[in-house]
């Protein structure tokens, strides 16, 4: 894969793991260890992916330009 891709491809990793975890950790809370656990974390992790994926691209250009103000630069 082209170097230029990787913004993109990061962003689908840490969206994908994040809404994962998530996502399990609100289905647990909701509903419990339930028969059909592992069905229903799928696919609300599927949907909050749908969502975090366009987000996470969207907003880390802006916590980058945050986290450069925020951060000393070494002269």
């Amino acid at each position: 894969m082209h170097p230029r891709f990787a913004p993109v491809l990061f962003g689908l990793l840490l969206s994908g793991l994040m809404s994962l975890v998530v996502s399990g950790i609100a289905t647990f809370r909701a509903v419990g260890l339930v028969d059909g656990f592992i069905g229903l974390w799928a696919s609300s992790w599927i949907s909050s992916w749908a969502v975090a994926f366009p987000t996470v691209l969207v907003v880390a250009p802006l916590v980058h330009r945050i986290v450069a103000r925020l951060v000393r630069t070494e002269p």
